[in-house]
C-alpha cells in the first residue's frame, strides 16, 4: 500500500512553515520515468486540436526474456516488441524495444503500471518517420 503525502509543521529561523513531505506513492515516484507531459493528453488518450486528434505513440526497453514480455502484455496486450531494433531510445543487446500508444480507455494506468516495473528505466514519445 502507498503511503500517504504528509504535511509537516516546521519550525526554523525563519518562523513557522509548512512543507510538503514527499512521501509519494510508487505511481508518483515511478511518473519521473515518463518523459513526455501526459496533460498534454486528452482523457481518450489523444494529443492535439479536438477535431483532429491523434494517439501518441511511446517506446521502452525491457530485458531480453519471455517471463518480461508476458508481464508487459498483460499490463497492456497491444505492447508491441522489437528484438531486432533498438529504436530511439537506444536499447541495448541484452534488451527489446516495446512500443504502445495511448489511444485506450485506461491509457494512464497502462503507463503508470508499466513506469512501476522496476526493470522499465524510462518511457519515451516516439517519433515516427
Amino acid at each position: 500500500m502507498g503511503k500517504k503525502l504528509r504535511l509537516m509543521r516546521v519550525v526554523g529561523i525563519f518562523g513557522v512553515g509548512a512543507i510538503a513531505l514527499l512521501s509519494c506513492s510508487p505511481a508518483l515516484a515511478n511518473l519521473s520515468k515518463i518523459s513526455f507531459d501526459l496533460s498534454q493528453i486528452s482523457p481518450e488518450g489523444l494529443v492535439g486540436p479536438a477535431d483532429g486528434g491523434r494517439s501518441l505513440r511511446y517506446e521502452f526497453c525491457i530485458p531480453r526474456s519471455a517471463e518480461h514480455q508476458a508481464e508487459v502484455q498483460a499490463l497492456n496486450p497491444a505492447i508491441e516488441f522489437y528484438p531486432h531494433s533498438p529504436g530511439r531510445i537506444r536499447c541495448s543487446a541484452a534488451q527489446i524495444l516495446c512500443m504502445g500508444e495511448t489511444h485506450s480507455p485506461n491509457w494512464r494506468e497502462t503507463l503508470l503500471n508499466l513506469a512501476q516495473l522496476d526493470y522499465v528505466e524510462r518511457i519515451d514519445e516516439f517519433y515516427g518517420e
